[in-house]
């Protein structure tokens, strides 16, 4: 669902900056236009590294977020 999101945004995000790029593709408003893009478009690319990880190993991912916990300690001998 989220996903799906993200594509309808950066759909919608790409045809925002070829309309403000269309008189001048050197101005600030371009260049911010295309960095919104490229926002989303590193969100999407997150989310999915996410989910893959998500659906190997949960506590791979929950010590990610939490390596501080027991669950999470690795010892070496």
């Amino acid at each position: 669902m989220r996903e799906k999101q993200l594509t309808e945004m950066i759909k919608k995000k790409v045809t925002e900056a070829k309309e403000v790029c269309e008189g001048d593709e050197t101005s600030d408003e371009c260049k911010v236009a295309w960095d919104e893009v490229e926002e989303v478009s590193q969100a999407k690319a997150d989310l999915r590294l996410r989910l893959e990880i998500e659906k190997k190993d949960p506590l791979e991912f929950f010590c990610q977020h939490n390596p501080e916990t027991e669950e999470c300690r690795v010892y070496e001998d």
